[in-house]
């Protein structure tokens, strides 16, 4: 048997745990982590990332197979569930670890996010110009426990209810081709 190559993707878009479960409903995903990265705090909390000083953003790691789910596919997946024109903030979440960013790994993987940010951008879905940042690859931390799959546990709170819940009733809704059978 073929062993499938995989991709990473570092990516920010507000809080975690409103992006976590639309990446973990994607069929082609192999692993959706929470973390932190991009800032100058070796080992942070999510304390110390919450206070807004460490210069980390609340990120996903993603590996998928490209074979199945295109860096183009999840790139759009990411743009259309958070707010790529809001500088420092995702609905109430404000401060600089709520920045929409993308971490490349070298010249050819920037080019290629550029190229695939540009055709979406494009497409006239954000009426702003966007304001996503690229930067380059910088040390994951993965979040406390608690906060991995961080909805599937704790979708009965409010924030989960009122903020996340709807995003994943877009995505069954807009993307269910893409999704991944629920049992």
């Amino acid at each position: 048997m073929e062993k499938t190559s995989s991709q990473e993707l570092i990516l920010g878009g507000g809080c975690f745990w409103c992006l976590d479960p639309i990446f973990h409903r994607l069929k082609g995903m192999l692993q959706v982590e929470s973390g932190y990265c991009g800032g100058h705090v070796l080992n942070p909390t999510y304390q110390q990332v919450c206070e807004g000083t460490t210069g980390h953003a609340e990120v996903l790691r993603l590996r998928f197979d490209p074979q199945i789910l295109s860096l183009e596919t999840v790139l759009g997946v990411f743009f259309a569930f958070h707010d790529p024109t809001s500088l420092n903030r995702q609905g109430n979440d404000i401060g600089m670890q709520y920045r929409s960013v993308i971490f490349f790994q070298d010249a050819t993987h920037h080019a290629m996010i550029q190229e695939i940010m540009a055709r979406l951008e494009a497409k006239g879905v954000w009426p702003k110009k966007w304001v996503t940042s690229l930067e380059p690859m910088a040390t994951f931390y993965a979040a406390e426990d608690y906060h991995q799959r961080y909805f599937e546990t704790h979708g009965h709170t409010g924030y989960c209810a009122g903020v996340i819940a709807p995003k994943v009733a877009k995505l069954r809704l807009h993307y269910a081709a893409l999704l991944v059978p629920e049992a």
